[in-house]
């Protein structure tokens, strides 16, 4: 594979940075290819949707997971900045409320690979950010919780100095030991 795979603090999280052929025209890279993503990162994973989102400054999403059906995710900024965290929400886990965060953006090119028991949220640092992702299984509004940002309990180190713009499930959301994990 030409992406490089690093660990991130979290074992099952992984932090991909793709190999970038660029000249003075532009650049080109492979965010995806299914045989090398099966055997360097995902372990046989599939993915079956695409989202793309659109958010300015100071937004804050997540923490999201699905508590039946959970998703994989392969996520990357194509404009813009974002500070991208990953809770492990499995009950069995020995990483259970452990978090991992990188920076993504549309320069750096890097990508996040969250296996499925993972909730996912994300601070927007630059004026606009456009982030795209691929998912291991649909999205099911009613099957979708969230946890807290800022709860103690998990201790995030959001890179912010300012308090985020908040939507109203995202400041609705519960602490992780209130809240409904995937066994």
């Amino acid at each position: 594979m030409g992406n490089k795979v690093m660990a991130t603090a979290l074992p099952d999280v992984k932090l991909i940075e793709p190999e970038v052929f660029s000249d003075e025209f532009g650049f080109c890279f492979e965010s995806f290819s299914a045989d090398e993503f099966a055997d360097d990162v995902s372990q046989g994973f599939n993915f079956v949707q695409d989202r793309h989102l659109r958010a300015v400054h100071r937004v804050l999403r997540g923490l999201h997971y699905q508590v039946q059906r959970p998703q994989g995710r392969l996520i990357r900024v194509i404009r813009g900045e974002v500070f991208d965290v990953a809770v492990d929400v499995r009950l069995n886990s020995p990483n259970f409320g452990k978090w991992s965060g990188e920076y993504l953006s549309a320069d750096n090119q890097r990508q996040i690979w969250m296996p499925p028991g993972f909730a996912h949220g994300f601070v927007v640092l630059s004026d606009v950010a456009e982030c795209v992702w691929k998912t291991t299984e649909y999205w099911f509004p009613e099957l979708e919780r969230c946890i807290l940002w800022s709860d103690p309990d998990i201790g995030i180190e959001w890179p912010i100095e300012f308090g985020p713009i908040l939507g109203t499930k995202d400041a609705a959301g519960r602490r992780l030991y209130e809240a409904e994990n995937i066994a």
